[in-house]
C-alpha cells in the first residue's frame, strides 16, 4: 500500500481507506486485502479479479492459495487477460508446498518460476543488508540470501522420509484421539501456539495418524471444536487431554467431561517428562518405518513440524501425536485419570 501511494498519490485516482482501494476514472479498482486465518479467504468469495498478487506466498497455506483462483474470472467480452502471480522467499508455513508446485512440477504443469538472489536488486544497499543477514541463523540466511529452497530447519529427531503416505488404516483397532491444548488467538505480529487434536491406531505393531486438527482460537471456539471433533470421531473413538497440575487443571478435564463431551469415553491424563522424552518413543517408531501417515491436508504441517522438533517454533502437534502414541500404543488406556462420561445430565 505505501508503495501505491508513491505511484498513485496525485494522480486522478481516489484512495478510499477504509475498503482499501484505489478506483480509477475508468472504474478499474486495485484491492488490497489479506488472509490472516484460513477463514479469511471466504472474504472474498463473491469478488471478481483478473489479477491476484500474493505477496511472501510460503506465509499463506496451498488451500488459501488455490481457492483464489475460483475468483479469477472476467466477462467474455473483456480484453483483460487473467493473472495469478506471487512473490516470496523460501522458508514459512508454505514452504513445502510452493516448492513442490513452482520448483519441482513447475516446469511440467507450465507454472513459471523466476529464481532472484541479493545480486538481482542493484538499488538494495547490499553490503549493509548481507551484514544484517548474517546475525540470522545459517538456514535462514541461507534462505534469504541465496533464495535456497533446500535450506530447511531440522531438530534431527525426526526425518521427513521416515513416514509412508498411505490410504486407509485398519478400521478394527482402538482409535484414541489426544488433545494439546492452547487458547490464545493469532494475532499481528505473535506466533502463539496451536490446540492440537491428533486421532491415531495400531494393528500389528505399525501406527497410522488418522487425522489432526489445529487451530487458535479463544476457549469456547476450542471446545465447540473439540465437541465437534469427537462426533465426526464416532463415541469409538476415545479421547484424551493432558491433566495440567493443580486444581486447575483438574477442574479443566471435569468440565470438558461434564460440559463439553458428556456421552464420550473421555480421559484425563497425567503426564510426566518433557516433550522431548515423551517424543522418543514416536522417534523411534518413525525411524524403524511403523509410522504411516493416512493422506490428508494436516500432512505438511506435520512433517515441518515434526523435522523441527525440538528446535522449532511450535512443538503442540509432536504434543498431541506423542500423547494419542502412548494410548495406542499400550491398546488400552493406562495410568488416567476418568471422569463419569455417560448417561444423562
Amino acid at each position: 500500500m505505501d508503495r501505491a501511494q508513491e505511484w498513485l498519490g496525485g494522480t486522478t485516482a481516489k484512495w478510499n481507506g477504509e475498503n482499501h482501494t484505489w478506483t480509477f476514472p475508468s472504474s478499474a479498482r486495485l484491492c488490497f486485502g489479506y488472509m490472516e486465518t484460513e477463514a479469511d479467504k471466504y472474504r472474498y468469495q463473491s469478488a471478481a479479479f483478473q489479477f491476484i498478487g500474493f505477496d511472501e506466498i510460503t506465509q499463506f497455506l496451498e488451500t488459501e492459495y488455490r481457492f483464489m483462483f475460483s475468483r479469477l474470472r472476467r466477462l467474455e467480452t473483456s480484453p483483460v487477460p487473467l493473472r495469478m502471480r506471487a512473490a516470496s522467499n523460501p522458508g514459512g508455513v508454505g514452504h513445502e508446498w510452493v516448492k513442490q508446485r513452482f520448483l519441482i512440477e513447475g516446469h511440467i504443469k507450465g507454472r513459471v518460476f523466476i529464481p532472484a538472489k541479493l545480486e538481482d536488486n542493484p538499488y538494495l544497499d547490499q553490503a549493509t543488508y548481507r551484514a544484517s543477514l548474517n546475525e540470522l541463523d545459517p538456514i535462514t540466511r541461507a534462505q534469504l540470501l541465496n533464495g535456497d529452497w533446500s535450506a530447511r530447519t531440522t531438530g534431527g529427531k525426526f526425518r521427513r522420509e521416515w513416514f509412508k503416505i498411505v490410504d486407509d488404516y485398519p478400521h478394527d483397532a482402538l482409535r484414541a484421539r489426544y488433545w494439546d491444548l492452547a487458547a490464545t488467538e493469532a494475532a499481528p505480529g505473535k506466533d502463539p501456539d496451536y490446540t492440537v487434536g491428533a486421532l491415531l491406531t495400531q494393528k500389528a505393531g505399525v501406527i497410522y495418524i488418522i487425522d489432526i486438527k489445529r487451530t487458535r482460537g479463544r476457549p469456547q471456539q476450542i471446545e465447540a471444536l473439540i465437541r465437534q471433533t469427537a462426533e465426526l470421531d464416532g463415541k469409538e473413538v476415545e479421547v484424551h487431554m493432558e491433566t495440567e497440575p493443580g486444581s486447575t487443571g483438574i477442574a479443566n478435564i471435569d468440565h470438558y467431561a461434564r460440559d463439553i463431551l458428556l456421552g464420550f469415553s473421555f480421559h484425563g491424563q497425567k503426564t510426566t517428562g518433557s516433550k522431548e522424552v515423551r517424543a522418543n518413543p514416536v522417534s523411534s517408531a518413525a525411524e524403524a518405518g511403523n509410522i504411516k501417515l493416512v493422506r490428508g491436508p494436516w500432512i505438511n504441517d506435520f512433517l515441518d513440524e515434526v523435522e523441527a522438533f525440538p528446535r522449532g517454533p511450535h512443538d503442540d502437534i509432536i504434543d498431541a501425536v506423542s500423547g494419542a502414541f502412548a494410548i495406542v500404543a499400550r491398546g488400552r488406556p493406562q495410568g488416567l485419570v476418568s471422569f463419569g462420561v455417560v448417561g444423562d445430565k
